[in-house]
This record gives C-alpha cells, sequence and structure tokens, in this order.
C-alpha cells in the first residue's frame, strides 16, 4: 500500500488494511482494540463516536446528508445500547453553495435529532474555495449513555442466532440509482433511519443481546465477516432467508453486485442466543424499521474467523470481505 485509492473507504479488505496498518498502529490502546461502533468510556456509562460523511448526491430518495449525518452517529452509540444524548457538528461548505439547500439539511438534522432525543452542543463551520471540496462535508461526533453493558462484537458464541432487522441495500442502491438516472416504476428509497428506538424496545423487553452492528459500508458481509474474526466464530447465513426487495435485486442483477456487499444505513445485525429469539422477533415486528426483520443464519465453529452462505441451490460459499471500488462516497 504506497497510495491511498477509493477503494481504502469501502469499508471492506482495503478499508480494514488501512486502519490496521496505519491508524491503530499509531494510535495503539485497549478501547480502540475492541474495534466497536463506538467506544465504552468513563467505567462502561457512556458510549463515544465519531463519523465523516461526503455522500454524492447531497440529496437523494429517503435523506439527505444531514439525515445521514445524525443517524450515522446516534446510530453508532445506540448499537452498544447507549442512548444518544449530546453531539458535535462540523460542517465544512464549498463557496457558492445555496443558503436553502443547507437550510434543509439542517431541518433533516434538526428532526433526526428530536427522533432520538438527542441535541448538538458544540460545532464548527469551515467556508473554502470553490472546487476545495464537493458541496458540503459533514462530521459528527456523539456521547450516549449506556443503556445496556456487555454488548460487543467480540462475545457471539456458538449456537448464537444472526437476525436482519431490514430489507438489505436499499441505501447503496439508491445512491447508485441517483448517480446514474435510473427510474423505477416502484419508489427505491434508502432506508437511513434512526435505530435507538428499536434498539431501546430490545433493551425494555430484557432481550439479552450479544452483538448489535449497523451494517454500512461493505453491508452485511463486512459486519459479519468482523464478527467471525472477532469472535473467533463461523457464520452460516441461509440466501433464501435474507430480505432483499425486487429494486435492489434489479439493480444487483444488472450490474453483478451483491447485495450482501451494499450499504445500509436504517438495517442492523443482531447476534443473540436461542433462547431470545422469539422475544426479539416479537419487538422487532411491532416496530416501522424494523417489520421486516428476518433470521439469516447461526453461529457455529466450522470454520472459524470464516463467514459461509447456504445458497438456494443447496450449495456452499465462502463470503468474503468486499475488496475493490464499489460504491465511492456512499455515507
Amino acid at each position: 500500500m504506497k497510495t491511498i485509492t477509493l477503494a481504502h473507504g469501502n469499508g471492506g479488505q482495503e478499508n480494514n488494511e488501512l486502519i490496521s496498518k496505519v491508524f491503530y498502529k499509531a494510535f495503539e490502546n485497549d478501547i480502540l482494540a475492541k474495534s466497536e461502533d463506538a467506544a465504552i468510556i468513563q467505567d462502561g456509562t457512556l458510549a463515544f463516536s465519531t463519523d465523516s460523511f461526503t455522500v454524492s448526491p447531497i440529496e437523494f430518495n429517503g435523506a439527505d446528508i444531514g439525515k445521514l449525518a445524525i443517524c450515522g452517529t446516534c446510530n453508532d452509540l445506540a448499537m452498544m445500547g447507549a442512548k444518544p444524548k449530546y453531539l458535535t457538528c462540523s460542517v465544512i461548505i464549498e463557496e457558492g453553495f445555496e443558503v436553502e439547500t443547507l437550510q434543509r439539511i439542517v431541518a433533516s438534522m434538526k428532526k433526526e435529532l428530536e427522533i432520538n432525543g438527542a441535541k448538538v452542543v458544540s460545532g464548527d463551520t469551515k467556508v473554502v474555495p470553490r472546487g476545495s471540496v464537493d458541496k458540503i462535508f459533514i462530521n459528527t461526533t456523539g456521547i450516549g449513555e449506556v443503556q445496556k453493558d456487555g454488548i460487543s462484537s467480540n462475545n457471539i458464541q456458538e449456537d448464537d442466532v444472526i437476525i436482519v432487522s431490514n430489507s438489505i441495500g436499499k441505501h447503496g442502491a439508491t445512491i447508485f440509482a441517483a448517480r446514474e438516472g435510473i427510474d423505477f416504476s416502484t419508489t427505491l428509497k434508502s432506508d437511513c433511519a434512526s435505530l435507538w428506538l428499536a434498539v431501546e424496545k430490545l433493551i425494555c423487553a430484557g432481550v439479552q443481546i450479544r452483538a448489535l452492528r449497523d451494517a454500512t459500508r461493505g453491508g452485511v458481509s463486512a459486519v459479519l465477516n468482523e464478527w467471525a474474526k472477532q469472535s473467533n466464530i463461523c457464520v452460516e447465513i441461509e440466501e433464501e432467508k435474507i430480505p432483499v426487495c425486487d429494486e435492489v435485486t434489479g439493480i444487483c442483477e444488472m450490474l453483478g453486485f451483491e447485495a450482501l456487499n451494499l450499504a445500509n444505513e436504517g438495517t442492523f445485525i443482531l447476534a443473540l442466543p436461542q433462547s431470545e429469539v422469539k422475544k426479539a422477533m416479537e419487538v422487532l415486528k411491532q416496530c416501522e424499521i424494523t417489520k421486516e426483520a428476518s433470521i439469516i443464519g447461526k453461529v457455529t465453529l466450522k470454520h472459524q474467523g470464516k463467514v459461509i452462505l447456504q445458497t438456494a441451490w443447496g450449495t456452499q460459499r465462502f463470503i468474503d470481505l468486499p475488496t475493490g471500488e464499489l460504491l465511492p462516497r456512499i455515507c
């Protein structure tokens, strides 16, 4: 690795290599080494996370960069069982950007903050010369109060069950369709949504959660491969049980994409003991954003560190981390 390529930002193999060989090497510490969606600090009472958003186009069906920025950071906190409380917001704006568009983006942020019960308490604004940045980039950092401790991608065990909360790939497919001007007779839109309310319902119902992860860059494939390596387990999933809408299937068939690799912004993966599945599914089916939840697989020790897909044809194949430049700037 001598120079940075767009593939280094795709959430897959190249991205993992960049993070481990450059950033983890320089910033090594016990908290960072856990490689979770958010850092657990202050003796387990707080979760802390940051994210930057550069999506293109900045407005798309189902959301915009503002909603994405709030959902992204709040969801990372939620994945650690933490209620989002306080955020910072830093914005880099290109000279010539329309104030009316900026106001729409900020209004989206305000609405999503209200859904999470969180507030922006600090921020920064920079304006740079035309061409120095593509319209607008946003960074959000968040702090949340941990409501359920012990949730960790390092704790998954044999015989645990894997659930996906929504049909997959809608965000990545929506961004691609918007860039390429693809119009569907039915409406395809990003799944971008705040996940805390669904997670809170799971916690309040007393569901024992081993691990949670929102399947953003690199999609479901990236999450399951990271879990397999972190917990030294094998994840076996069934193709026919993975929910994928017709529009996403169509884009994947046209362009050779794998739905499992496409980004999501309102979909999480859940690992939990078999005894908790019925209760968890009852909760998820009652929430609008998780009503398409499906049990997609289980945890074994057959090939530790690997993800296996049972195909619709009765064969098996390994699902690896995504590689190459799939869809740059989807978040």
